[in-house]
């Protein structure tokens, strides 16, 4: 695909068709989980690989479990002179909600972070309700 039709077959052609060429992305982010039942627990394990834990959020209300992961990341490369050559781009989020029971409350849910690989430690079968929206701290 050319985008400078004018310009067949020049060196500035080939240069620009690289440098702005569509960026393709073969599937969105997933945050692909595995769960597991362990005891009287169960233990997810997300991929959330290039999110650190400071843009992970965790929230508890009526019984749902939600993980949002956002991330912003801006890049600049300059020349020696200060003149911007590349300034790049790119956001990412995504989120996912489990129901783990109206009896579960935040401060039962055990969450770690490694590697770009969140771990959640939820109790199965808790009766008692859990009264607001709560957030669980990732250590």
């Amino acid at each position: 695909m050319r985008y400078f039709p004018a310009m067949n077959n020049t060196l500035f052609d080939e240069l620009f068709e690289d440098m702005f060429a569509p960026v393709r992305v073969s599937a969105p982010l997933l945050a692909k989980t595995d769960i597991y039942k362990k005891d009287d627990q169960y233990i997810l394990n997300m991929e959330l690989p290039g999110f650190a834990k400071e843009d992970v959020k965790i929230s508890l209300y009526n019984g749902e479990l939600t993980i949002t992961a956002e991330h912003t990341e801006n890049k600049e490369e300059k020349n020696e002179k200060g003149q911007a050559i590349r300034q790049e781009r790119h956001s990412g989020s995504v989120s996912r909600s489990f129901y783990v029971g109206d009896g579960v409350t935040d401060a039962d849910i055990q969450a770690s972070m490694d590697n770009g690989i969140l771990k959640l430690a939820v109790p199965a079968g808790k009766k008692k309700p859990a009264e607001e929206k709560k957030y669980i701290e990732i250590l």
